[in-house]
């Protein structure tokens, strides 16, 4: 098969697509189903939960390691492969702990896929970084929105149809790879010989910006991961039923596809440092705001105000990074940013836990919203020291 020599962004953003449909398929029921069908401890669905976590930073690491050092097609093959014959497995062989097993696989290939889609995006080179991770993005959220439905209307119908369906996904998403991203980039860009001409200190400078913006991500996706667990607990506890708090993520997705194509708008008059700092800086509010949230209403308003700062933020990061990086260096940070991503998300859960267990809700806002603002702030500062001493426009 011959190699393309230039990054579609088109079948990367349906790789995203896909990848994530299938994924939404998995994320949500997997407590619910260790509990509920295979009748094991909560304990022991938050420790599988844990080695997830894991494996899906595994991979993040991997992929990033090999698309730089390897072969990139090779290694968008492989993690696609990986999660689509875990899922596949899963049709047949779903019992304990075979399903933690293969739920560990696939989150393990889907830790290189995640790396692999931001790594293809930012070689894409007939449109701006900016332009790139917010299309991808959006189509993320598509694919998380199309999941999370299906999930609810089929998993009552039967399990087994569930992993058929995401089968299907993943094997499309498999095709799109075979046949779509089979390409070859060089790293003798512009771009990466542009930054190699730049002197040692100026390149440690970056690097050192590069690591805050990773740990504030970090802070950023434990707070994030509350919503994914101890809000529901939360919000069932003032009467507020759990479908409605179910509903709130399919509103996250809408809002996210119709706000998304509004926010590729800004480009030309906001940079994009400005743009995800004030994003941020507004998602980290939402979480001083929820000590007053007593409705639904009240935290439906909150999480309008939460998808506002994701989406203004959450996918210039990847362009962010892009822009910062020698083309060389394209998988091993965006691995990078994708590992703080599952580090936070992994800890978030059981931080909240211990707050709550020893304080209470209000304290845990106040503590994950003073974790977001710190770090953002240490961004910030270093960021205008660094256009002072260097000209970033960045």
């Amino acid at each position: 098969m011959k190699r393309q020599t230039q990054v579609k962004l088109k079948w990367v953003a349906l790789a995203s697509l896909l990848n994530n449909t299938g994924a939404a398929f998995l994320w949500p029921l997997t407590t619910m189903y260790m509990h509920n069908y295979l009748h094991e401890t909560l304990t022991t669905a938050g420790v599988v939960m844990l080695f997830i976590s894991i494996c899906m930073m595994a991979g993040n690491y991997l992929g990033g390691w090999l698309f730089d050092h390897w072969d990139q097609y090779k290694t968008a093959v492989l993690g696609v492969s990986l999660s689509t014959f875990a899922i596949f497995t899963l049709i047949f062989e779903h019992g304990w702990p075979w399903f933690a097993v293969l739920m560990m696989l696939n989150s393990f290939g889907d830790g290189i896929n995640m790396t692999i889609v931001n790594s293809y995006g930012s070689l894409v080179s007939d449109h701006s970084s900016r332009y790139v991770f917010n299309y991808i993005y959006m189509a993320y959220n598509v694919g998380v929105v199309i999941g999370t439905l299906a999930v609810g209307v089929l998993l009552p119908i039967s399990v087994v149809l569930v992993f058929t369906v995401a089968t299907i996904f993943y094997a499309l998403l498999l095709l799109v790879v075979v046949f779509a991203l089979n390409v070859r980039v060089t790293v003798t860009t512009q771009r990466s010989t542009a930054k190699r001409t730049s002197s040692v200190s100026s390149h440690h400078r970056i690097l050192v910006l590069i690591w805050l913006i990773l740990i504030n991500y970090t802070t950023i996706h434990l707070s994030y991961s509350l919503w994914e667990s101890v809000m529901a607990v939360h919000m069932t506890n003032m009467g507020i039923p759990f479908y409605a708090y179910s509903l709130l993520w399919t509103l996250n997705g809408v809002l996210i596809i119709i706000g998304q194509p509004l926010v590729n708008k800004l480009s030309p008059y906001v940079k994009l440092s400005n743009q995800i700092i004030a994003g941020l800086f507004i998602f980290a509010s939402s979480f001083i705001l929820l000590i007053f949230a007593r409705s639904l209403w009240a935290f439906a308003l909150d999480f309008v105000i939460l998808t506002i700062g994701e989406m203004t933020s959450f996918a210039g990061l990847p362009a962010w990074i892009s822009q910062l990086t020698t083309v060389d260096e394209t998988g091993h940070y965006q691995g990078l940013l994708n590992i703080t991503m599952s580090i936070g998300r992994a800890i978030g859960p059981l931080y909240g836990g211990f707050v709550i267990d020893q304080g209470n809700y209000q304290d845990l806002f106040v503590s994950v919203f003073a974790m977001m603002t710190i770090t953002l702030l240490a961004v910030l500062v270093y960021l205008l020291r660094l256009r002072q001493l260097q000209g970033i426009s960045k």
